[in-house]
């Protein structure tokens, strides 16, 4: 006598609860592709933020190797102040290595 009433109302819950997770799935499936290719133009393109990060790490190295050719012109320069001929020739073209990435700065 119960039993009537109670499985139309436990089929009738279970067909509400499947259809959402039915129409969950269907909606899945036709945004994939939008999504996707949201994916690929995202990878292809540099924002601000990260140029801007890469500017700075190139303007770090820069500073690095121009920090690195000062160090050695001077260690060179008293060398050649000592009397080493070598040392003399290597000072120039340090200083010459300086002017160019001075030169060449952002």
């Amino acid at each position: 006598m119960y039993r009537t009433p109670r499985l139309a109302l436990t089929a009738l819950a279970a067909s509400l609860l499947l259809s959402g997770c039915i129409a969950s799935t269907a909606a899945s499936l036709v945004t994939a592709p939008v999504r996707m290719a949201g994916k690929g133009v995202d990878m292809m393109t540099t924002s601000q933020s990260e140029a801007d990060e890469k500017r700075g790490r190139n303007m770090r190295k820069q500073e690095e190797r121009l920090g690195k050719l000062q160090r050695n012109y001077e260690r060179h320069n008293r060398d050649c102040m000592d009397g080493d001929r070598e040392a003399c020739e290597q000072a120039r073209l340090d200083y010459g290595e300086i002017q160019n990435l001075r030169a060449n700065w952002p």
